[in-house]
């Protein structure tokens, strides 16, 4: 596979699109590569958002003849992390698209949980647990994302060790990015 002319990205909010801006320009990605669908407007859901949102940008990653990648960034929030897929799941079959082929299509589903400030804290070193919301406790969190980049893109290089203080939801997730073929072609 070749670098992806595009990757398209659907994400919550500003913390997920300041996690993954860093992480693909780390594994040697330019940003006009990058296409972000515009976050919801703040009035609702953002995880609502993103599972309305994500049969469309399945169906715009499937369409697309160049290569792509998709990266779907949604928290579990107080949910399980396979509820989160299932809802996905349920929105692809709504829409009636066929399921995600891991094997076969470029597109990674992160759920991080609780959220995502939980990955960005483990990936720092810190002890967290899955259940605890760490968004409001006055983190300098762009400086924590840009020293947990260096971790995510150690763990997900081909047969990197992944310690065992590493959160499930977050090996998970590094399962889904190492997936992902980011060569140049």
């Amino acid at each position: 596979m070749a670098k992806p002319s595009q990757v398209i990205i659907l994400v919550e909010d500003r913390r997920h699109q300041q996690f993954l801006r860093g992480y693909l320009r780390r594994v040697g990605l330019e940003p006009h590569a990058f296409r972000f669908v515009p976050t919801s407007s703040g009035t609702g859901s953002g995880e609502q958002w993103v599972r309305e949102r994500f049969p469309i940008e399945v169906e715009s990653y499937r369409r697309r003849q160049a290569e792509t990648k998709l990266i779907v960034v949604i928290d579990a929030d107080n949910r399980s992390v396979q509820e989160r897929l299932a809802q996905l799941d349920q929105k692809l079959r709504e829409a009636g698209a066929t399921p995600i082929r891991p094997r076969d299509e470029q597109i990674a589903r992160l759920v991080p949980r609780r959220n995502v400030e939980t990955w960005i804290l483990c990936l720092n070193g810190t002890p967290v647990d899955e259940e605890t919301n760490y968004k409001n406790d006055g983190h300098d969190w762009l400086r924590l994302i840009r020293s947990g980049i260096e971790t995510l893109y150690a763990w997900t290089r081909p047969h990197a060790p992944v310690p065992a203080s590493c959160v499930a939801s977050l090996q998970l997730g590094v399962v889904e990015l190492g997936r992902l073929d980011f060569r140049a072609g």
